[in-house]
């Protein structure tokens, strides 16, 4: 008899034990009606492309793709084979090899980053004045000066680390070994630059290393303190909305003194942002927007020059990132969620499940209450991590959706957009819902579109059919984003305008 009356204690004791976390993951309303707070604590200079004009050489960022075009020799330089050989201006077209990213140095010096990852640099051969384009980091030898013409801007030369100017003295023969001033077009040392507009990156890593290391922390600070307010909170909690999910990069979580170029001071905002989401009865997402090394190669993933580098070796520092979080908020009545990283594309994926795996696990290892999101692959099916994430508890699957981004919806109208969601939308979510799996979320949506010139009344209407598909999603929706200078991207706007109803 003692023996069944402590088994049944112990299932009792088990029972309650479940009983609690569940209730403590229940003490909120799903599904959330939530906004992404974009732009914030990760720049996203498209959102507010004025946070940028105080930069001197604005064009000239990091990431920037350029051609250089001899103006004696009407030819391109070219790293040729893409890098590990020398640089020559042989090229009439420029494609793949004829093009650099830049690494900003300043405002007028950088490192020139070639297809194949490497860095031209400045060789001890031929008197110190060979090019070559083998270098894996950069350092003195591989940093180069770019003085503009005061007529042209696009009219440049180009400074070797020897003080002296690249010149192309013939086809196949590029030194760093002229010493001449002029701006003839028949000189050999004058180049016509060519900025690929579409390439400019204008993210966190581009602002801050932008700004240098003098401007950059003010001009975060007081982003950071005016952008979103407490006012906001308020706003929003008194217009339907009941859940935020908060972007932010793995530098915040080595505030006060993350590596540079980023700046300290993140944290402390982020800290009123909880304490403003208690106040007015929002809950919280934190979501791990920028990882170490960049999961997708995008500006909003603070991306130096547009390549994906995460992979196995960032493991442990992405890991890192989200015990922090974890540990820091996980006794706050707002956290709701965290979100392991934002849209990953081009990353291994069994790479990316050993992360979802020890992330899941530092999250657990603080609360038992907040879900773990872990967000779909961009480049993969969105069925792809439900069998995986079905092993974990409390998880749940991001997925974003917008009708844009695809030439499907080039040619659209707008009853056929309408259609797409009450249709397409709706038969996605479904075949992502199950009855004892992952939560589904769509973690960004927006009322933006390709069509052109529509109506107030066929923008509601797109609007509100997106509400009520997504609602269907268990865990609900957060729309992208809160404020943004492209009014439709705004949900502010479009509350304060009437084209959405929570």
């Amino acid at each position: 008899m003692s023996n069944q009356l402590f088994y049944a204690n112990l299932v009792l004791a088990f029972y309650l034990s479940c009983h609690y976390a569940l209730a403590q993951t229940e003490n909120f309303p799903l599904p959330l009606k939530a906004v992404n707070l974009g732009n914030w604590f990760v720049i996203e200079g498209w959102m507010k492309p004025s946070l940028f004009d105080g930069i001197t050489n604005k064009d000239l960022l990091d990431g920037t793709q350029v051609q250089f075009m001899s103006t004696k020799l009407q030819k391109y330089l070219c790293a040729e084979h893409g890098g590990g050989s020398v640089v020559v201006a042989n090229r009439t077209k420029a494609l793949g090899w004829e093009t650099f990213r830049l690494w900003r140095v300043n405002e007028s010096t950088f490192n020139f980053r070639v297809s194949s990852k490497q860095f031209i640099r400045l060789t001890n051969q031929n008197g110190g004045s060979n090019l070559v384009a083998d270098s894996d980091s950069p350092s003195d030898m591989e940093t180069f000066e770019i003085l503009r013409s005061d007529d042209d801007p696009n009219m440049v030369r180009i400074r070797a680390p020897n003080g002296q100017f690249l010149q192309a003295i013939s086809e196949n023969e590029v030194l760093a070994n002229y010493e001449g001033s002029s701006w003839d077009d028949s000189d050999p040392s004058v180049f016509k630059m060519n900025v690929l507009s579409g390439s400019i990156i204008r993210g966190e890593y581009q602002i801050t290393n932008g700004y240098g290391p003098d401007k950059a922390s003010k001009i975060m600070r007081d982003h950071w303190n005016t952008y979103i307010t407490e006012d906001d909170f308020k706003f929003m909690s008194e217009n339907g909305l009941n859940a935020v999910r908060i972007p932010v990069g793995w530098w915040t979580t080595l505030d006060p003194t993350p590596p540079k170029p980023f700046v300290g001071g993140s944290l402390e905002v982020l800290d009123n942002a909880f304490t403003w989401a208690e106040k007015y009865g929002i809950k919280v997402i934190v979501d791990l927007h920028a990882a170490p090394g960049s999961q997708n190669g995008r500006p909003h993933s603070a991306s130096r020059d547009g390549y994906l580098e995460w992979d196995d070796s960032y493991i442990s520092d992405t890991v890192a990132a989200i015990d922090f979080l974890a540990e820091r908020y996980a006794n706050s009545s707002g956290l709701v969620a965290i979100e392991l990283m934002n849209e990953p594309q081009g990353v291994n994926l069994e790479s990316l499940k050993s992360y979802y795996q020890a992330g899941y696990d530092a999250v657990r290892k603080h609360t038992s209450s907040a879900y773990v999101i872990m967000s779909n692959p961009l480049d993969r099916d969105s069925k792809v991590l439900l069998s995986f994430a079905g092993a974990f508890s409390g998880v749940v699957i991001d997925v974003h959706y917008y009708n844009l981004f695809s030439d499907r919806f080039s040619n659209m109208n707008v009853q056929q957009n309408i259609d797409f969601i009450k249709k397409q939308r709706v038969s996605d979510l479904s075949s992502l819902t199950t009855s004892n799996g992952p939560l589904i979320f769509v973690g960004e949506w927006s009322s933006d579109w390709k069509v052109q010139s529509a109506s107030k009344i066929d923008q509601q209407k797109f609007t509100q059919v997106q509400v009520d598909v997504y609602s269907r999603a268990k865990f609900g929706w957060a729309y992208w984003a809160y404020k943004c200078d492209s009014n439709f991207w705004s949900i502010k706007w479009m509350i304060e305008n009437n084209y959405i109803k929570l």
